[in-house]
């Protein structure tokens, strides 16, 4: 028997057919069933683990599992309702630990994303049957799920579960498709009012959603820094809390765990008390920087712990503002950067209106996403004094608003106009761009050899009548014989240059030119095996006519007489031939002798000097 190993991507789905989009949705249909019984399986295996160690088990295992399922379904923000309580009454939970919200919202995003890339030859789904697909099959589990954990110790709200399961799936799966479509900016879709996608596909209103964002992330780290120092200054308290929760390492353990899963929100809290409305402690007790107000009714656990201490705020207290003030000036300090970048055309600047407009937008960025958090890091934990727990959103998010609207706004023009300082602007305050002022070597407009642009027809000329007559790299030059090269202007390059710079004067732009002799260019070499050509056959054209001459003079000695014989008598008899040495010989095609750069060069200077006659013809 032979075994075999499958290397597939994680999630893969079995092929159902080959070819067509149905077996792609089945295959994402799938793909999101098996998302969603990933995450109730890791919740699954933490809740046995815990219950195995547990040395006094309240039930066996079908209610760790249903415990299981309850706290999957908190997972996704459904609220819970505890039945068996002192009281007998039924005690709501409806404190979502943030951090459990990562594990089944990562599952379900990697389902939609491998799902819009398959692997092999099979059939890709759009993005829009992807969504529908994944999303169903993620919901189909989610149901029962549902209706396993009704009856349990910690049963599911229906009308939450169907509120809050349905938008969680469809927010994590919508991110995988994004994601697996590049992440695309646009178009938005047609069913958008035509305005509203305009207004929104303006530069000022993404840098409006980066600053805000920004802002909201800065608050959120502030608020977690400011829980840290609390549990420190606290230490006492919230050591004591820890241990009187549990005697043993497993209950230990567990509580830990679910302090950790808590820090998102302890920071969200934090966050709000540092933007001054605090966060409720049951009905009727509040914590601000100014005093903590009212009866709390605090829980046993170390996160409350950390709670201040009641009665008027301190200095100490008020410091917890420095949270809020670094959120805005990262507002500003991200709209001022795209407004009047640092390094760029100091011309495409914005105005200050834009300026703090696209300031005011990050602010409302930063107060919606403040409010969300508040609302999400909140919640009833039983009931009485117990229904009102953590920030109000909509005053949470109307201070996040008020802050960065006080402080980003002004801080953004005054970044604005530190950077554009010294420049001319126009009545609405946007930067005019600077007048062409000439460089330290260009010509004055209207002085010798200057030319006034200004003054001619835009239509008349071209952008390259302007251009310099020899760019870089390509005026006319000749070789002298000492190997100097030598400009059509008379400068000279190299070391017959009389400044001794080899750099034109004329061209200030130019690349200086190197103080070592170079060797003959191609074009020179060329030339002068052009020229010698020419001369040679020349020559030989009046030692012909000369020829003829003697042989019409003397016919008895002309049949004996060559050339070759008398060389001198056929070069000095050239200029009573009559022929005129000026004449240009016709044009010949540039023919190069073989040989390197340096041979060629000198093997046409030795045909140029060389005095001997050629062979006649």
């Amino acid at each position: 028997m032979t075994q075999t190993t499958d290397h597939s991507p994680p999630f893969s789905a079995p092929v159902l057919l080959q070819g067509g989009r149905r077996p792609a949705l089945a295959a994402c249909l799938v793909r999101g069933a098996i998302a969603a019984g990933l995450g109730l399986g890791t919740f699954a295996v933490l809740v046995i683990a815990l219950w195995i160690s547990s040395p006094y088990p309240d039930s066996g295992p079908n209610g760790a599992l249903h415990v299981a399922a309850g706290l999957w379904l908190l997972a996704h923000g459904t609220e819970l309702v505890r039945s068996e309580t002192l009281s007998g009454q039924q005690a709501p939970i409806g404190i979502v630990p943030l951090l459990l919200v990562v594990v089944p919202a990562w599952l379900a995003h990697r389902a939609a994303r491998d799902g819009l890339l398959p692997a092999d030859d099979r059939p890709r789904p759009s993005a829009r049957g992807a969504l529908c697909a994944v999303s169903l099959g993620y919901l189909l589990v989610g149901a029962a799920a549902t209706v396993y954990a009704a009856g349990g110790p910690l049963a599911p709200d229906l009308l939450s579960a169907v509120l809050h399961l349905p938008l969680v799936t469809l927010a994590a799966v919508g991110a995988g498709v994004w994601t697996a479509s590049g992440r695309p900016g646009g178009p938005l879709p047609e069913w958008v009012p035509a305005r509203l996608r305009k207004e929104l596909a303006r530069t000022r209103v993404a840098v409006a959603m980066r600053s805000g964002a920004a802002g909201a992330l800065t608050l959120l780290g502030g608020g977690a820094l400011l829980v840290a120092a609390s549990m420190v200054w606290n230490a006492d308290a919230t050591q004591d809390s820890f241990l009187h929760l549990a005697d043993v390492w497993s209950g230990r353990l567990a509580v830990l765990m679910l302090g950790l899963a808590l820090v998102p929100n302890a920071a969200v809290w934090a966050a709000a008390y540092g933007l001054g409305p605090g966060f409720a402690l049951g009905t009727g007790a509040t914590a601000t920087p100014l005093a903590l107000t009212g009866d709390p009714a605090l829980p046993h656990f170390p996160l409350v712990a950390a709670v201040p201490a009641e009665g008027p705020g301190t200095p100490l207290n008020w410091a917890a503002a420095v949270v809020p003030l670094a959120a805005a000036l990262i507002v500003a300090h991200f709209t001022a950067d795209r407004a009047a970048p640092r390094q760029g055309d100091r011309a495409t600047a914005w105005g200050m209106g834009e300026t703090a407009l696209a300031a005011l937008q990050g602010a409302v960025v930063c107060g919606v996403l403040a409010g969300f958090l508040a609302a999400a890091a909140g919640g009833p934990l039983g009931t009485g004094r117990l229904t009102a727990f953590g920030p109000v959103w909509w005053l949470t998010g109307a201070a996040a608003l008020v802050w960065s609207t006080v402080v980003a706004v002004p801080v953004a023009l005054g970044l604005r106009a530190w950077r554009v300082r010294g420049r001319a602007v126009g009545a609405d305050g946007s930067p005019v761009p600077a007048a062409a002022v000439p460089g330290p070597s260009s010509p004055a407009p209207g002085a010798a050899g200057g030319l006034e642009v200004d003054d001619m027809d835009d239509a008349e000329f071209d952008p390259y009548d302007f251009l310099p007559e020899f760019p870089t790299g390509s005026r006319k030059t000749d070789t002298s014989p000492d190997g100097t090269a030598t400009a059509a202007d008379g400068s000279s390059d190299g070391p017959g240059d009389a400044t001794g710079s080899g750099r034109d004067d004329r061209a200030p732009w130019a690349v200086p030119l190197s103080p070592w002799p170079k060797a003959p260019g191609l074009s020179s070499i060329a030339l002068d095996a052009d020229r010698a050509k020419a001369d040679r056959e020349e020559r030989d054209r009046e030692e012909a006519d000369a020829s003829a001459a003697e042989r019409t003079e003397d016919p008895g000695t002309s049949s004996t007489r060559s050339p070759a014989t008398n060389p001198t008598d056929n070069r000095a008899d050239t200029g009573a031939a009559g022929v005129d040495a000026a004449q240009p010989s016709p044009t010949l095609p540039a023919r190069l002798p073989a040989g390197p750069p340096d041979e060629r060069a000198g093997r046409a200077d030795a045909d140029r000097d060389d005095s001997g006659p050629p062979a006649t013809p």
